[in-house]
């Protein structure tokens, strides 16, 4: 990695370490001009730790940047190529309407991708425009910015920029460039990229990079490419519990989707569940729900496993022997993830220390879930605050027998009533992105009028907060998940 570049007046500081990779993994590559950029949000809190002058990047000169229009000082533009398994069938894909412009370094010496979404052609957009519409980026910004706030990691929403320049789809929309701020946009897909059209050379400067930028406490291991892939094994698993535990549907997670450094990545068909069923479903391209709620742990053990066969030159000379290796590491993932998960929900229970019990007795109250239908953040919720309202659920049986068996557990740790009362606030949100005040947000805005999105972003911020704006945020629509559906953005 080269030292940091002086800093200029808006705070670009940029470095382009990815494009010191062999040629292989990226087309370096022209902008594409647009007629009448103008900045439609902008995230300030997000630009200050950035090192980034927020007035500035509202000048003429700075829109004119985030647009693709001009390039920043320091930047060194390119498309990243990469392939992927797209519903388990793979393909060679690649930035087709994204261009990377270069690394922010922090003041605090940190590093971060800055990437164009909807900046037009590559060459690999396979046919398409390379452009996108004002609505998915907006999604975008307001989903990434929610699972900010909950504490998720993910890639993030710097600047939306209307293009005045209309996107043709069904219909003609109004486009708009996305400017996208990640640890990194390696992912499971750059490395089979890697290992079906690159060298052993390719795939080891890869992997070593990859090692440098996300995980140098193990780079100097005798192993460190086996080392790699239990870190990615990790990250994964932290991560997937996390989505499990709010209610979060990627949508799409083929492999090129799912982002080494462990971050939600690429927000298409994403969405949150109010209803709780594992079968969950609202890509309208998921017919056959590979992707579902209840998958998404099973899935991210196959994208792993498609990590580890690109790995395989690099774990042991012997191939054999690099299988062995490999297979170790993946079983791993369900245990690891599986432990995320219930220490998550024993947090959710308000349960400090563990019980062989717990898994029965979270496994019991999920189950009484789906069957009665009820929406899955309001039911943590109401349990938190002890508010249960005249639902099915509530009024069943079992759900009172149960919750006696709650109480007594609970009564069997040494935390007080406050304790356990915070620990529940803490990992209970009181709010989430709902699929229909998002899509309020969106029509308004498409209208011109962004308040609504900003006072969405405003409850969405702080989402363990519990005040009286969110608990009005938390209601549902008349009929919750029936007929939702999501679509690529494309």
């Amino acid at each position: 990695m080269t030292e940091k570049k002086e800093m200029i007046e808006t705070g670009w500081n940029f470095d382009n370490s990815y494009a010191r990779l062999p040629n292989i993994f990226f087309t370096k590559q022209n902008l594409h001009a647009v007629r009448a950029p103008k900045l439609t949000i902008l995230n300030e809190p997000l630009a200050q730790s950035l090192g980034l002058d927020a007035r500035s990047l509202q000048s003429d000169e700075s829109v004119a940047e985030l647009a693709g229009n001009r390039v920043p000082v320091g930047a060194l533009p390119l498309a990243q190529a990469y392939a992927g398994h797209q519903f388990g069938h793979f393909n060679m894909l690649g930035d087709g309407r994204a261009i990377l412009l270069g690394e922010q370094i922090t003041p605090t010496n940190e590093r971060f991708d800055i990437q164009l979404k909807g900046a037009g052609r590559t060459p690999y957009s396979r046919g398409g425009d390379g452009r996108a519409a004002l609505g998915p980026m907006l999604r975008e910004y307001i989903i990434s910015e929610a699972m900010h706030g909950l504490g998720i990691p993910t890639t993030r929403s710097l600047a939306v920029v209307s293009t005045g320049e209309p996107v043709i789809r069904e219909t003609g929309l109004p486009g708009s460039i996305l400017t996208r701020v990640a640890a990194s946009h390696i992912r499971v897909g750059t490395f089979q990229y890697a290992a079906r059209w690159g060298t052993k050379e390719d795939l080891c400067a890869l992997a070593d990079y990859t090692l440098e930028r996300h995980f140098p406490e193990v780079a100097a291991d005798s192993n460190r490419h086996l080392s790699l892939l239990q870190k990615v094994i990790k990250r994964q698993a932290e991560l997937i519990a996390k989505w499990q535990l709010v209610g979060f549907i990627h949508g799409v997670m083929n492999t090129d989707n799912m982002s080494i450094s462990g971050e939600t990545i690429d927000y298409g068909p994403c969405a949150f569940m109010d209803v709780y069923d594992l079968e969950t479903v609202f890509s309208s391209i998921d017919t056959q729900g590979r992707y579902a709620y209840g998958n998404q742990p099973n899935i991210g053990g196959w994208n792993l496993a498609r990590l580890a066969e690109s790995l395989l030159p690099l774990l042991h000379e012997n191939l054999e022997e690099a299988y062995k290796l490999a297979e170790k590491e993946l079983q791993a993932f369900p245990k690891l993830y599986y432990a995320n998960w219930l220490s998550g929900m024993r947090k959710k229970l308000g349960l400090f220390n563990e019980e062989v019990e717990d898994e029965a007795l979270i496994e019991e109250l999920l189950g009484m879930m789906q069957k009665y239908r009820v929406d899955y953040t309001n039911t943590f919720l109401s349990l938190t605050f002890d508010k249960r309202g005249d639902t099915a659920l509530f009024d069943s049986k079992e759900f009172g027998d149960w919750f006696e068996e709650w109480q007594a557990r609970l009564s069997r740790q040494e935390e007080s009533k406050s304790s356990v009362l915070q620990l529940m606030r803490n990992n209970n949100p009181a709010v989430i992105p709902r699929n229909h005040r998002v899509e309020e947000a969106l029509d308004a805005a498409e209208q011109g009028d962004l308040s609504v999105m900003e006072q969405l972003l405003g409850v969405l911020s702080n989402p363990y907060a519990h005040t009286p704006k969110q608990e009005e945020y938390s209601t549902l629509p008349v009929q919750s998940n029936c007929s939702y559906k999501t679509f690529c953005g494309t």
